[in-house]
């Protein structure tokens, strides 16, 4: 069979897969969020400190460092407290005024839903909504949390670190897939399958010196429709990524390894080319929209992990009119190092404690798989890492 026929035959196959199991329906079409954060407005309006502040849509994060390293404490302090919204989400802002500044903007955004939970004015839906709210941002505002990023716009954004990022020797940032929003990326009940799940793994394997930072940046595919077979919502999410990691690197941290769970390696295969990514490890993915490594056009070295018997296995590597997301990244051809799953359990075990991928992925972020001599070519030993 030749390869166009190949081709259709793979995509009929996933239209079918699709449409006679829970169908497009089952899906929500998102709107991706995009744009400068909020209260980017008055920031633009802002000129007490006799000079315009940098704009958060057009400066780049390397930019963004140089203007806070040229302010004295006191100058920072007050533009935190003016603008939280903004400096909690500027990509190459102090770490610790991001921390602060996103402490305020949930506190300020809390407020707020005390007030619409008692509008009488507002639905009874309206105000289960405002407590539903009142109750997330209280818990994200729990002492010793650190939330490097906090959009509440759409189903809401955020990025919350684990570890000392400042003074970390090795950074890792976790980008999630579908399904993943203000409201479920550190549900208890999925464990391992969420970012802050992921991140608290990964960062406690890996030990003293390593942040990992949960990364939910960008608007993810809700349940089983278009979005999660086109790379719509990728395309918006990965400049939002590459300007992520180049605002972790302006701040001074390590270039991080970046690791890209099914649908995020979608998002991290588009950003690939424009982020200071030291790795690009993908997991359960169903395709990066490249044929290959090269096509990534990455300095990064480029792993892939996938247990045989994670249902991702099942989806046709295919692209064809939009649909479909590529080759398979596990697969010899495509040139990526495989990172061991033999221990992996389904789509959301990789980051399990015990698993042969999870000390992998731990080697992988403190540097130490080169140093041991698991790299082989194309592919990581099985076994050899520990």
């Amino acid at each position: 069979m030749g390869r166009g026929r190949r081709t259709l035959v793979a995509a009929a196959l996933t239209t079918t897969v699709v449409t006679g199991t829970a169908g497009w329906a089952a899906g929500t079409e998102q709107i991706p969020v995009t744009g400068p954060p909020p209260g980017t407005a008055s920031w633009r309006a802002d000129h007490t400190l006799g000079t315009a502040l940098p704009d958060p849509a057009t400066a780049r994060p390397a930019q963004v460092a140089a203007f806070f390293a040229s302010m004295s404490a006191t100058e920072l302090r007050k533009l935190v407290r003016r603008h939280p919204g903004v400096v909690g989400n500027l990509d190459g802002a102090p770490i610790t005024a991001r921390y602060e500044a996103n402490a305020l903007a949930l506190a300020a955004a809390r407020d707020e839903e005390r007030a619409r939970a008692k509008d009488p004015e507002l639905t009874s839906q309206d105000h289960e909504l405002a407590r539903s709210l009142i109750t997330r941002y209280t818990e994200l505002l729990v002492p010793g949390r650190q939330i490097l990023a906090f959009d509440p716009r759409g189903r809401g954004q955020i990025a919350e670190v684990f570890g000392d990022l400042a003074g970390a020797k090795h950074v890792s940032v976790v980008v999630p897939g579908s399904d993943i929003d203000l409201g479920s990326f550190d549900r208890a009940d999925k464990g391992y399958g969420t970012p802050v799940g992921m991140a608290r793994s990964l960062r406690q394997t890996a030990g003293p010196g390593t942040a990992v930072v949960a990364w939910v940046g960008y608007t993810t595919p809700v349940g089983i429709g278009p979005d999660v077979a086109t790379g719509r919502l990728a395309e918006a999410g990965a400049p939002r990524l590459a300007r992520f990691v180049s605002g972790l690197t302006a701040a001074g941290t390590p270039k991080p390894s970046v690791f890209c769970h099914s649908y995020g390696s979608v998002v991290c295969g588009r950003a690939a080319s424009r982020m200071p990514a030291s790795d690009l490890i993908v997991l359960a993915s169903p395709g990066m929209r490249a044929d290959t490594v090269a096509d990534l056009h990455t300095r990064a070295r480029v792993w892939a992990a996938k247990d045989d018997n994670d249902w991702i296995s099942k989806v046709p590597n295919v692209e064809l009119f939009g649909l479909g997301h590529g080759p398979d990244p596990t697969a010899p051809e495509f040139g990526a190092r495989r990172v061991p799953a033999k221990n992996a359990t389904g789509h959301s075990g990789y980051f399990a404690p015990g698993t042969d991928s999870l000390r992998a992925f731990a080697d992988i972020a403190t540097g130490s798989a080169e140093r041991h001599g698991a790299a082989t070519g194309t592919g990581i030993r099985e076994g050899v890492l520990s």
